[in-house]
């Protein structure tokens, strides 16, 4: 009786593992090329599994890029999915730290997403955030407009998070 009861255990613990899938992919490296072809292929690229920056001063907007992967399990994701943290809230938290920040969402599912633009020194930011199941990706731009800056971090959104995010 007691082997029956630890074996069920062991399957239900490894059924609730299986719930948990997070991203499909945890590295960074193996998205270079898409995350090149997304900017410019002029871009220069430094990347480990959990970082990639990328620099293109001669590109259009002379865009500034941090990518990173990482977790985030202070329970954010769950308040975002139910509705009890709704993306107007995110925008007014984003506000208060920069009255020229603006909200909208990502489309990412089966992850959760918003993409915020801002006044960043002579030019402007955009990032996007990324959640699954306590996984995030973040990925950061500069560049010298906000059209540039936002342009930057949709375009590697859209050809980084299918590969990363997974089904």
């Amino acid at each position: 009786m007691r082997w029956l009861l630890v074996l069920l255990g062991f399957f239900l613990t490894l059924a609730a593992q299986a719930q948990v899938q997070g991203f499909a992919s945890h590295d960074l490296t193996s998205v270079v090329d898409q995350a090149r072809i997304a900017i410019d292929t002029k871009a220069s690229i430094q990347a480990t599994p959990l970082n990639l920056t990328m620099t293109c001063a001669s590109c259009t907007g002379s865009p500034v890029v941090d990518i990173r992967l990482g977790r985030l399990t202070d329970g954010t994701e769950k308040r975002v999915r139910s509705g009890e943290t709704t993306f107007a809230k995110l925008e007014s938290l984003c506000i208060k730290q920069n009255p020229d920040c603006r909200l909208s969402t990502l489309p990412v599912s089966p992850a959760i997403g918003w993409l915020t633009v801002y006044a960043f020194g002579n030019g402007a930011g955009s990032t996007a955030v990324i959640l699954r199941d306590g996984d995030l990706l973040t990925i950061q731009a500069k560049a010298d407009s906000r059209w540039h800056a936002e342009e930057s971090v949709r375009a590697l959104v859209q050809r980084l998070a299918p590969r990363i995010v997974g089904p």
